[in-house]
């Protein structure tokens, strides 16, 4: 018996404003393409289904679960991952009060804890404790380290007014 290879198929991906030329098939999660590919691994495969967080990215500027996103249907949008948002040398605010807030223990939530805060942040740079919690309460931790994490996120949001205001 043989088996037919799925049909292939060339995508243009925008993934941290980088263009990318790749071949996939329908199957092909943007996941896959982000680690197995481009060698991106901030999103994590947790549970394959969209419910964890541990694999989001932003879709032209939105949240979204990268292990359900099939990747040809992603050609001409703008991808960022968690390391597009910061460098080592520079890291995003938000990473930057994870990193000072001690708020990672395995680690492995943190690229969904990370991206969606640094999107709530984006819209209020002044959110409320149950502002943090609604946004983060779709992405597990299996750690305990919530207090960390809620305290990261008002360090960033702090840190972000107190920028605004230098900057005024």
């Amino acid at each position: 018996m043989s088996t037919i290879p799925p049909r292939q198929t060339q995508v243009q991906l925008t993934v941290n404003g980088q263009p990318h030329a790749l071949t996939v098939t329908r199957a092909t999660t943007l996941l896959h393409v982000l680690r197995n590919d481009l060698a991106l691994n901030g999103p994590k495969l947790g549970c394959g289904l969209g419910q964890c967080g541990a694999c989001t990215v932003w879709v032209d500027g939105e949240a979204a679960r990268s292990c359900i996103l099939p990747a040809q249907e992603l050609a001409g949008r703008e991808i960022t991952t968690l390391e597009g948002l910061g460098t080592l040398d520079k890291p995003h605010c938000v990473q930057q009060a994870f990193i000072d807030a001690q708020a990672a223990q395995c680690g492995y939530c943190l690229n969904g804890m990370i991206m969606m805060a640094a999107r709530l942040l984006q819209d209020n740079d002044d959110p409320s404790d149950d502002d943090i919690r609604r946004t983060l309460s779709a992405n597990l931790c299996r750690c305990g380290t919530h207090l960390e994490i809620m305290q990261a996120v008002r360090l960033a949001a702090q840190r972000l007014r107190a920028q605004k205001k230098g900057a005024a």
